[in-house]
């Protein structure tokens, strides 16, 4: 009868204590990624975006930048994070545009402003 309540207990004791270093291992391998993630949005068709879009290619940004871009148009995800960065930035819904960029909390709206953050963050490199 002892047997039959000690074995499902160490078992229960060693799944809750793997349990446990997995979410904190998750957690501790996803929060520096968070504060240095750039993010892109961008809509297929934009002339705006497309400005960028041939910046990024003519000066091999993707090479010397890691950063991540999403299309807003055909992705509805995509939008609702756009719109929840934007606020976090103060900006009303009314008045987001793209192209829009997301990076460490600051926000950067329009092709010449985040040309120029691109440019800035190359030259720092």
């Amino acid at each position: 009868m002892n047997k039959k309540v000690i074995i499902p207990t160490i078992l229960f004791i060693i799944v809750l204590i793997f349990s446990v270093m997995i979410l904190l291992e998750n957690k501790e391998s996803n929060h520096p990624v968070e504060q240095s993630q750039i993010i892109l949005f961008y809509g297929d068709g934009c002339p705006h975006c497309a400005i960028v879009e041939n910046y990024i290619k003519e000066n091999n940004v993707k090479d010397k930048l890691p950063f991540e871009e999403k299309e807003i148009y055909y992705n509805q995800k995509n939008e609702n994070e756009l719109v929840e960065k934007a606020k976090l930035c103060g900006i009303p819904t009314n008045l987001i545009s793209i192209p829009f960029l997301w990076e460490e909390g600051k926000c950067y709206v329009g092709d010449q402003e985040i040309i120029g953050f691109f440019n800035q963050k190359i030259n720092e490199k």
